[in-house]
C-alpha cells in the first residue's frame, strides 16, 4: 500500500501529502547521495496531527517521499506558481536548487507516467473517495491539506516565511465563513506570525478539491518548521511541538465544527 487512510466520522479529512520518507531501493544509485536524507520532507506531520483522529477526523498519509512524486502537483505537471522557481511533479532539484539526480539519470516521460499510475493516482483516488463518503454522510466536507517547510528557502521564495501560512486560493477554495473563522483563530493569538493567502495560497490538492458551491471546502496550511521542530538538522522538538499543538487543535476543531450557512 502506498498510503494509509484512517477513516473518521466527522466531516473533515486531514491530508499530509509530503510527510512520506521512503524511497524505492531502485532509485538509490540514480539519486545524489544527499537525497537519501529526504531533506525536503514535511517532517513529522503525521505525528503532529495524529490528535485529529481522536477528534473524529479522517487522516490520509503517504508512504513515499515527494522526491519520488509530488502528490500536491497536477498529474500533467503544470507549474503551481508561474514565473517563479517551482518543484516538479517528479522533482529533479532539491529546494536549494541543486540537482537531485546524477547526470542523465532523471526520469523521462514514460517513467513519470508510470509513477503517476503507481503512486499519485492511488493517493488521489483515496482522497476523492473519502471526501465523497464524508460529504454523503454530512452534506458538506472540509479538506485540510497540511504542509510544513523550512523557514528560509531562497531558491523558492525571498526572505523568511511567517510561522503560519493559511491558503484558500484567494478565498475560492472554501466558504467565506470558514476562511474568516480560521483567520480569526490565527489573529487571536500572538505567539505565531501568520498570513492568509500570501506566498502559499494552496497547491493542487486545495485547488482541485475546493468546490464550496458543491459543499466541498478545502484549506491549506503551510507551517514553518521552526513552529514545532529544529530546522538544522531536521529534528523533532517536544517543547516546540507541545507549544504549537493547542493552536493546531483549535484550527482542526474549527474546521470540524464549522457548518455552512443554510441556502
Amino acid at each position: 500500500m502506498t498510503y494509509q487512510l484512517i477513516c473518521g466520522s466527522a466531516p473533515l479529512l486531514v491530508s499530509v501529502p509530503h510527510c512520506g520518507t521512503e524511497l524505492p531501493p531502485a532509485l538509490a544509485d540514480r539519486l545524489m547521495p544527499r537525497a537519501q536524507a529526504v531533506e525536503d520532507t514535511d517532517w513529522f506531520l503525521d505525528r503532529l496531527y495524529a490528535f485529529a483522529t481522536g477528534l473524529g477526523a479522517s487522516l490520509l498519509v503517504p508512504r513515499y517521499s515527494r522526491y519520488l512524486i509530488d502528490l500536491n502537483r497536477p498529474s500533467e505537471n503544470t507549474p503551481m506558481y508561474p514565473g517563479q522557481n517551482n518543484t516538479e511533479l517528479c522533482p529533479t532539484r532539491f529546494f536549494t536548487g541543486e540537482p537531485l539526480y546524477r547526470d542523465g539519470r532523471a526520469p523521462g516521460a514514460d517513467e513519470v507516467a508510470e509513477r503517476v499510475k503507481l503512486y499519485w493516482r492511488p493517493y488521489h483516488e483515496a482522497l476523492a473517495g473519502e471526501l465523497a463518503r464524508l460529504h454523503a454522510a454530512h452534506g458538506h466536507v472540509v479538506l485540510f491539506d497540511a504542509h510544513s517547510i523550512k523557514s528560509e528557502v531562497p531558491w523558492l521564495f525571498e526572505g523568511r516565511l511567517p510561522h503560519m501560512n493559511l491558503g484558500t486560493v484567494g478565498g475560492a477554495s472554501c466558504a467565506p465563513g470558514l476562511r474568516s473563522a480560521l483567520s480569526g483563530v490565527l489573529a487571536a493569538q500572538t505567539t505565531y506570525s501568520h498570513v492568509v493567502d500570501g506566498r502559499f495560497k494552496g497547491g493542487h490538492i486545495t485547488r482541485e478539491n475546493g468546490r464550496p458551491a458543491e459543499g466541498r471546502h478545502a484549506v491549506q496550511l503551510e507551517m514553518c518548521w521552526r513552529s514545532y521542530m529544529e530546522e538544522t538538522p531536521p529534528r523533532w522538538n517536544d517543547g516546540l511541538a507541545a507549544q504549537v499543538s493547542p493552536l493546531l487543535r483549535e484550527l482542526v476543531l474549527t474546521m470540524r465544527d464549522w457548518r455552512p450557512e443554510p441556502a
